[in-house]
């Protein structure tokens, strides 16, 4: 079975806002705006109420707001913004810090699009990253991974003739999962009683905070992953997105393990190790749905998967915020649907139950 990809061309440069009350970081910040073809500054402000003046007359596609802002607080002028221009794009910025965490799910409640915590600029390294990921995130949410992409098709792989339920969940996401993985398990959850394991790409703070908030959403238990847990029927783990995860056979079953450090770069694959581990450890008996995400990270880990004999579905791109890595993963022939989120859900429940279809 194939799909047609959409394909879409265009030139228009990104329009920005930047809204920080931190001198230092509009400098950085502003340089690499200018310095990017693909984007034009608008408008830089100071603070929240600045901003809520100028939206009107700068127009911008993505807002990057400063969730600490002083005065006007950065929550209270998304709540402004989003109001006056539902439809711009926000990305938040923050300390990688626990209140840091709080205010950036506090954010993505509200609507923000997306996140980024802010580096050390002691470490030229960590700055470099937050450097690419920032202007890469504008002008995915701008412009679209798409719009360069040459049409392609995508070859679906078909089922299995006789499935054999799976032993474990497993659910990626990187921009968007915010929203994406609730809106998945939500309706599934409860009725799945083999373990979940998901993995977002969220820094250490902001997970531990996304696991309470998954918990109160899903109505599952739900909490970060530490190294050594086990992956029992009726769990539901939620993978730190800064480390390295990987599932390995233990005395009493299969577990998590974390490894010592942090990936050095923000760039460093997060789901390619965890599904290729995950295919060592259960062979055939795992379903993986990966979410939006840009990038292509976990099409290699889903290939461990399928020649596993295990079953790989995917997020479609019309409800997807990225469509890198799901794309990624679809037209290299892995999965075997690539589905809206809603039709996603009710077919990784069906075969969670051993269905073929």
């Amino acid at each position: 079975m194939t799909l047609a990809l959409r394909q879409t061309e265009t030139d228009r440069r990104v329009r920005v806002m930047l809204v920080d009350d931190s001198a230092i970081m509009r400098g950085f910040m502003r340089r690499w705006l200018e310095e990017d073809a693909r984007i034009v500054l608008v408008k830089i402000c100071s603070d929240g109420q600045q901003a809520v003046a100028e939206i009107g007359r700068a127009r911008p596609d993505v807002i990057v707001l400063d969730a600490g802002l002083s005065g006007m607080s950065g929550l209270a002028s998304l709540s402004q913004l989003r109001r006056i221009a539902p439809a711009t794009r926000v990305v938040m910025t923050a300390p990688p810090t626990v209140q840091g965490a709080d205010h950036t799910v506090q954010a993505l409640r509200l609507g923000a699009t997306d996140f980024i915590f802010k580096p050390q600029p002691s470490s030229s390294r960590a700055v470099d990253d937050y450097h690419r990921e920032l202007i890469e995130k504008i002008v995915v949410l701008g412009r679209g991974e798409a719009e360069s992409r040459e049409a392609r098709r995508i070859d679906l792989r078909q089922p299995p003739a006789h499935p054999v339920p799976p032993s474990v969940l497993l659910v990626t996401a990187g921009m968007g999962g915010f929203s994406a993985i609730p809106a998945l398990l939500t309706p599934i959850a409860r009725r799945i009683r083999a373990p979940i394991l998901i993995a977002p790409q969220m820094p250490g703070a902001l997970a531990t905070a996304f696991a309470g908030q998954l918990e109160t959403l899903v109505g599952k238990r739900c909490r970060e992953a530490g190294h050594g847990d086990l992956l029992a029927d009726g769990c539901m783990l939620l993978a730190p997105g800064d480390r390295q995860v990987h599932i390995a056979r233990g005395p009493g079953g299969r577990i998590v393990t974390l490894e010592p450090d942090a990936p050095t770069s923000r760039r460093a694959p997060i789901h390619d190790p965890l599904l290729a581990s995950a295919a060592a450890s259960f062979g055939n008996r795992v379903l993986a749905v990966m979410l939006t995400g840009m990038g292509e990270d976990g099409r290699e880990g889903a290939r461990h998967i399928v020649v596993a004999g295990g079953r790989v579905i995917v997020q479609d791109e019309a409800t997807s915020l990225a469509w890198g890595a799901p794309g990624a993963v679809a037209t290299a022939g892995l999965a075997e649907a690539v589905k809206p989120l809603k039709d996603l859900s009710a077919l990784a429940v069906r075969m969670m139950n051993g269905d073929a279809a």
